[in-house]
């Protein structure tokens, strides 16, 4: 791959930065963690990789990230889900690029299927990638140009935004494209960075241990802030914003948005015991005994059992696995204010201030 863009940015001094990853094309969640924050024209917003894919409203997440440039104060990184446009270079050989036609109509969303259908294109008839690529530049034309000039990190003096992660050992501009934008569990990787090094793509969650918490990991030892709050991904996720009060402050703060109803705790609940956090990527599981609510299930890798939501569970070529789950149970009390992921005939599955567990008391 050819040397990933670079921008270079002097944010004026007294502005609030807020800075957003892994939107995941939830353009409700986007417009929710905004109002949130108090977004003004006031504010420099970086918007930290992923704003595409996943989610349902891919074109139009472009679209409101187009006209927020418009005013001069957004700053996007591409990520791994938005770097599009080398498909649809004007010289790229389609040759074995059939695949994303493939892509396109197992997910039925994406950016490629929202274009065709604003364009008039059955996108379950398209057959020939070429000509559909050369249609779509001709209908989008802004879009594709958008698109083309993303930089693959922001640099300021204090701060590096950058969607997956980096190498510090090497000059930023000696990485690929595809190693700042897919860097695994980058907190993990044993770096510590000479600059506040802001990043999505892996989300939070995936850090914990025996828990689940979607809030923004800061580490000021290493100068990572990790800001995925797993937004479309995961049941329970939510989008964070993260908010530099200005240029050349650490004195961080969050504000967080998820589509879940908020009610009030009425009984006292202690922590509890043991418990466990399954997770992707390691989420494979027997089930001992199957419930239509739910089901007994022992996982495979460390014979933990849990109870798990029968829905969450999934088989694959006689595999089963299933979606993130704990049977972590959280110490609450009256007056409490829990977001309500999961309804149950056993109680309720809920995130308090960013962290997920089991609710067994009354809700008002």
């Amino acid at each position: 791959m050819s040397a990933p863009r670079i921008a270079r940015w002097s944010p004026e001094p007294g502005r609030r930065i807020l800075v957003i990853s892994d939107i995941h094309a939830n353009l409700p969640c986007f417009e929710g963690v905004l109002r949130e924050a108090g977004f003004s024209e006031r504010d420099e917003l970086v918007i930290d990789g992923d704003f595409l894919e996943k989610g349902k409203e891919s074109l139009r997440m472009l679209r409101r990230l187009m006209a927020l440039n418009e005013c001069g104060r957004l700053h996007v990184v591409c990520g791994n889900c938005d770097d599009w446009y080398d498909i649809y270079r004007p010289e790229w050989d389609c040759a074995g690029d059939e695949h994303v036609l493939h892509y396109m109509r197992w997910r039925k969303s994406g950016l490629l299927w929202d274009m065709c259908l604003a364009a008039g294109i059955d996108p379950e008839r398209a057959e020939d990638f070429g000509a559909l690529k050369r249609e779509l530049l001709r209908a989008f034309p802004a879009e594709w140009d958008f698109l083309a000039g993303l930089p693959y990190a922001i640099e300021t003096e204090n701060f590096l935004f950058v969607h997956a992660g980096w190498d510090p050992a090497r000059p930023l501009a000696a990485h690929t494209a595809e190693e700042l934008c897919r860097v695994p569990a980058f907190l993990d990787s044993g770096v510590s960075c000479p600059k506040w090094t802001v990043v999505g793509h892996w989300p939070v969650v995936l850090y914990g241990k025996d828990t689940v918490c979607a809030n923004p990991v800061i580490d000021r030892d290493k100068r990572i802030v990790s800001i995925d709050g797993g937004c479309v991904l995961k049941d329970d996720g939510q989008l964070n914003c993260l908010v530099i009060p200005e240029r050349d402050s650490d004195d961080f703060s969050y504000f967080a948005y998820d589509p879940f109803p908020v009610r009030t705790v009425l009984d006292a609940q202690a922590e509890g015991g043991r418990s466990y956090y399954i997770r992707w990527g390691d989420s494979r599981v027997r089930v001992l005994a199957r419930g239509e609510e739910f089901s007994r299930c022992r996982h495979l890798r460390t014979g933990y059992e849990m109870d798990i939501l029968t829905k969450y569970l999934f088989t694959d070529a006689a595999e089963t696995d299933c979606n993130d789950c704990t049977d972590y149970v959280l110490p609450l009390r009256p007056g409490d204010r829990v977001h309500v992921i999961e309804e149950t005939s056993r109680g309720y599955f809920v995130k308090h201030e960013g962290l997920s567990g089991w609710y067994y008391g009354r809700l008002a």
